[in-house]
Order: C-alpha cells, then structure tokens, then sequence
C-alpha cells in the first residue's frame, strides 16, 4: 500500500477545500505541487475525481523521482527526515482539504449511518493494530452484533488479492445456509462460522436486505423479557 494510499485510507476529499488550499483543475484532475525540505524536493500530488489520490516526488537537484521514498526497507536518518516531511505536507493536506469516514467503502458507511439512525450505536474501534475494524455493540449489555472490517478477498478463499471491506453479522445457522447459496455472503470470517455470517459491502447485497439481517442479528442482543401469565 502506497503511503498516499494509507494515509487517505478513511478519507473523502471536499473539492472546493481543494481549489481554496491551491490544486489546480486540470483534465479531470486536482493538481497541487509544493517545495519541501529547505527546497530540496517538490511534491506533485494529483487527485482525481473518484477520490484516488498519487504522487511523485522530485529530487530537485537531478530532476528525478526520489525513489527512496517508496522502498519499505530502507533507512537512514536522510531518507527518514525526507518522508516524514513529505508525509507531513500529506497530512496537511488531509486536514484541511477531506472528511475523515468511519469506513473506507460507500457502502460501509451508508450502512454504519444506517445502523446510527436506528439504534443510536456508532462503531466503536477496539484496536490499534486494526484501525479500520469497527465493532457495533448494544450498550444495554456491550454484546456485539456487527463487525466492520477490511480484508483481502484471499480471506474469503477468492483468487484475488484486492482488499474488500466486509460485514460480520449473527444468525440463525439454518438462515446462514441458505444465505451462503447466494451472492456476497461467505462463511464468517474470523467468527464462529456456525452463527456468524460475512457479507461483503462491495454493493452486491443491498443495503435493505443487509439492513434487515443486522435487525436480525442486534435482536440476538436484546434480553428477551418473561411474558406474564
């Protein structure tokens, strides 16, 4: 993952911020270009209008690409203070110019407002190492009934390694069999595959019908009150 990538991961660009902090529109793209370490390199950041976001950065004295910059493995105190500039400007950046999201998909975050809406419940993100899992719980007692995360899609014994943000939901295991028959439902990543459920939030299951499985799964949360004889 590139360092853009990474950094903008949760992160939804507001046009209009763009042009105020300087990007220039340009074939269907927002240009910004900035001078960086004492005027050493120069930044040339492009965004287009799905919200994908790269760059390159220029070695001013030789005119060439910084290569450094982009290798995980190497070190040393100059190419350090390089990319903790650039990624500063970066930061910036995201600042001023983007709405920071729950979710990295559209559709996990319709369906986290979704869930807000109706239950009053945000995400809550239960671990550092994972900062893009969010868990739904029912406060009355902190049992879960929703898991957000983003996986690779090998996880879900596909052939491709693209990453997909994904739904954990609880139900009845005769309901889960018959769901696993149809499109965009796998046995449950990383859950109990016998009562959990994985749906992937790509826009292959509507919103409604996933909306009426996490009613589904929040019910396995509510105390179920003694009816009086």
């Amino acid at each position: 993952m590139s360092i853009e990538t990474e950094l903008f991961l949760k992160f939804t660009p507001n046009y209009d911020k763009l042009i105020e902090y300087g990007f220039k529109l340009k074939n269907n793209e927002y240009i910004f270009e900035k001078t960086f370490l004492n005027n050493s390199f120069n930044a040339i950041i492009r965004i287009n209008k799905s919200g994908s976001i790269n760059a390159n950065v220029i070695d001013i004295e030789d005119g060439s690409e910084y290569l450094p910059l982009r290798m995980e493995h190497q070190e040393g105190s100059f190419i350090g203070k390089v990319r903790e500039a650039y990624i500063e400007l970066l930061k910036d950046i995201r600042t001023n110019c983007y709405k920071e999201n729950y979710f990295i998909s559209e559709q996990g975050n319709r369906i986290s407002d979704l869930i807000y809406e109706k239950y009053g419940n945000k995400p809550v993100f239960m671990w550092e190492d994972y900062p893009t899992d969010g868990v739904f719980k029912n406060p009355d007692n902190n049992k879960w009934y929703g898991i957000i995360m983003y996986i690779e899609r090998t996880k879900l014994k596909e052939q491709s390694k693209n990453k997909v943000e994904v739904l954990n939901i609880k139900l009845d295991e005769n309901e889960i069999k018959e769901l696993l028959k149809l499109d965009g439902f796998y046995p449950a990543y990383h859950m109990n595959k016998k009562y959990w459920i994985t749906i992937t939030l790509d826009n292959t299951v509507s919103d409604k019908i996933i909306m009426e499985l996490v009613d589904k799964s929040h019910a396995y949360t509510v105390k179920k009150t003694k009816s009086k004889k």
